[in-house]
């Protein structure tokens, strides 16, 4: 799904929505105040009288709140979802294997051929290569085959009361209100993900209010509308930043005796080529001057990737690197590219949430700083595991697992 925290810029050339930046940014700063002035509620039905006298008093027309919220129904079902945690998080290697297999690839293929007068136009404006946009199409929804069967109203609703996260599902009910008012989406049209993802490409209301386009050219921005999706796809990647006609990556090949702290690193590609990196597909990065991050996502024992600011903006779309890895590896297979050389360390199994949270709590108690223990392997572990690894002799690579963080687990 969509990033709900997505950098709000607008190119009207692409989008077709010329004149409309100040508009956006009124409309984010309303929807945002009804959030920040929530107060304390006592039950689902008293969460609605509150959240429509706040969006009234924001500017929002009461009879459409009315038929937004009247008939909103509470749904404990996507209060769970919300709260469900994998007991265990998954390796990048099993998350792409679901994510691309030889099937989706051929899919990826036909739907590419079939749509690619479309794809390839929206490519040429954005500067987003059109297998990234039918990669992104293919994980999203499979290819428009499952957009999701939730009531978006009930279920932004229900997580606006629930509270956790009730700014962001507010921001996204006042922002789908937006889209109906301006005549975008049907009300008959309001089912999606449990949190809020629409159509094709499952964006959340409030980022396609800001990026959503017309790619047919009917005057309408519709998120269920594959050329709308597809053309919205490739307008926020390349209002995100993507520089045209640069990889996302390369599988590089480390050299020997390389400096294993330039692990995590970020430096220009010809760097990176002067200390003996190579493709290992064949490409030459030597006269390239644009940074790259060198990325391990199993460690030593796994590929070596140097990775371009244009997978920092595939992250955009849902920040992961295993997601942004399966868009350009799907994207790759598409286009008839080679997926990565490299072995994966299929013998290293994953720690559970609850050991992450020990490791967490007690890197943090060693003196290195986990910045919390949620359970979570983010970045901030990572690189607090790496220090770690670092100063016990170890490959300070930040790949965690149960065979590398064994005793610190003990």
């Amino acid at each position: 799904m969509v990033a709900a925290t997505a950098v709000l810029l607008l190119n009207a050339c692409q989008s077709g929505q010329s004149g409309n930046i100040a508009q956006a940014v009124d409309l984010k700063k309303k929807t945002t105040a009804v959030a920040q002035t929530a107060q304390t509620v006592r039950d689902f039905e008293d969460w609605k009288a509150q959240f429509k006298q706040r969006a009234i008093a924001a500017g929002y027309q009461p009879h459409m709140l009315a038929r937004l919220i009247d008939a909103a129904q509470e749904n404990p079902r996507i209060v769970a979802q919300d709260r469900k945690q994998s007991e265990f998080a998954k390796m990048p290697w099993e998350y792409l294997d679901s994510a691309v297999t030889a099937g989706r690839i051929q899919k990826g293929r036909e739907h590419y051929q079939a749509n690619a007068d479309l794809l390839n136009r929206f490519a040429q404006q954005s500067g987003v290569p059109a297998e990234i946009i039918t990669a992104i199409w293919g994980i999203e929804s499979g290819f428009g085959a499952n957009t999701g069967n939730a009531d978006l109203v009930n279920a932004l609703a229900t997580l606006a009361f629930e509270g956790r996260r009730r700014e962001f599902a507010e921001q996204q009910l006042l922002a789908l209100l937006d889209l109906l008012q301006r005549d975008d989406v049907e009300w008959s049209q309001l089912q999606g993900s449990w949190a809020g993802g629409m159509g094709h490409t499952q964006f959340i209301p409030a980022t396609w209010r800001q990026y959503g386009s017309d790619g047919d050219g009917d005057g309408r921005r519709n998120p269920w509308q594959k050329a709308d999706a597809l053309a919205s796809t490739a307008h926020y990647l390349g209002s995100s930043g993507w520089i045209r006609g640069l990889p996302w990556g390369y599988e590089v090949q480390l050299p020997q005796g390389f400096d294993a702290q330039l692990i995590g690193q970020s430096l220009p590609l010809s760097d990176w080529a002067r200390m003996g990196l190579v493709s290992l597909s064949g490409e030459n990065f030597a006269a390239l001057n644009q940074a790259a991050e060198l990325w391990l996502p199993a460690g030593v024992n796994g590929p070596a990737l140097l990775l371009t600011k244009n997978f920092r903006v595939i992250r955009v779309y849902n920040n992961s690197s295993s997601y942004a890895l399966a868009v350009a590896l799907l994207g790759d297979g598409i286009a008839g590219r080679a997926g990565l050389q490299s072995a994966w360390p299929r013998h290293e199994k994953a720690l559970s949430r609850a050991q992450v949270q020990q490791l967490q709590n007690r890197l943090t108690q060693i003196g290195y700083d986990t910045k919390g223990s949620d359970g979570i392997l983010g970045n901030n572990t990572r690189n607090a595991f790496a220090l770690w690894q670092a100063a016990n002799g170890q490959v300070p690579d930040g790949f965690i697992s149960q065979g590398s963080a064994a005793s610190l687990l003990q």
